[in-house]
């Protein structure tokens, strides 16, 4: 027994050594690593941009619905949250993996840069979701507080911008951070594109050891300790804001 033990030890330190000390093959995870970081940080300035801009168009136009007041801004309002419809309708009915896919072999094709693809990517696709969250916080504020900012002599766009986004994004902020940490998983698939993150980067240790074990269990713990750390900063997060508001 303590023999096939032994042995057991002795050939996972050999896979060990294989897979990640034995031509500096660790390198190939830690790049993948800041690849990954990169990616996800970028893809979600890019997607809480896009899903701001979106959510304020639908939510003003929910807002300004029953305003009996016509004109031409009515109008480009009502055009543009048809454009945004059309948006999340097509990026939350599509497979993450397809919009890559596309905007690479289609819409970028001519360009090299596989980051700029990737942020677009995912920013893009982490958007929708992002505007669906950004303007449920919106529509949770109450009617008085836009009537609070006309009282101070603010227009719409300012009563919005000083004192309905503050509030709705201290309201949502928990989701978005929990938004980040599924974009980062999801940035796993970029490997479709040849970009070396942390799963490609296992995946040529895997084409030149022909051992699969340890490099995709590297892989998922790291995927595993991000997570976590995370996790504990968005559960931190969550018990600042509820401090604050007593």
């Amino acid at each position: 027994m303590f023999d096939q033990i032994s042995a057991w030890f002795a050939g996972l330190k050999a896979d060990f050594i294989l897979n990640f000390v034995a031509e500096n093959r660790w390198q190939y995870l830690t790049s993948g690593l800041g690849t990954t970081l990169s990616l996800t940080l970028l893809s979600t300035i890019l997607g809480i941009i896009l899903g701001v801009v979106v959510a304020i168009v639908r939510s003003s136009h929910d807002k300004l619905r029953d305003d009996n007041r016509g004109g031409i801004g009515r109008k480009i309002l009502g055009f543009f949250n048809a454009v945004c419809k059309v948006y999340l309708t097509v990026i939350r009915g599509t497979p993450v993996i397809v919009q890559l896919l596309i905007i690479y072999y289609v819409i970028l094709a001519s360009s090299n840069n596989k980051l700029l693809v990737g942020v677009i990517a995912f920013g893009v696709n982490s958007g929708a979701y992002v505007a669906e969250i950004v303007r449920s916080g919106i529509m949770s504020i109450d009617n008085g507080q836009f009537e609070a900012g006309r009282s101070l002599g603010f227009n719409y766009v300012q009563t919005m911008w000083y004192v309905i986004i503050p509030q709705a994004f201290k309201n949502v902020l928990p989701a978005l951070a929990n938004e980040f940490i599924v974009l980062l998983k999801e940035t796993s698939v970029c490997g479709y594109i040849a970009m070396q993150d942390i799963t490609k980067g296992a995946y040529i240790i895997i084409g030149r050891t022909y051992s699969p074990f340890m490099p995709l269990i590297a892989v998922a713990l790291i995927y595993l300790v991000l997570v976590m750390f995370f996790t504990w900063l968005v559960g931190k997060l969550e018990r600042r804001l509820r401090n604050s508001d007593h």
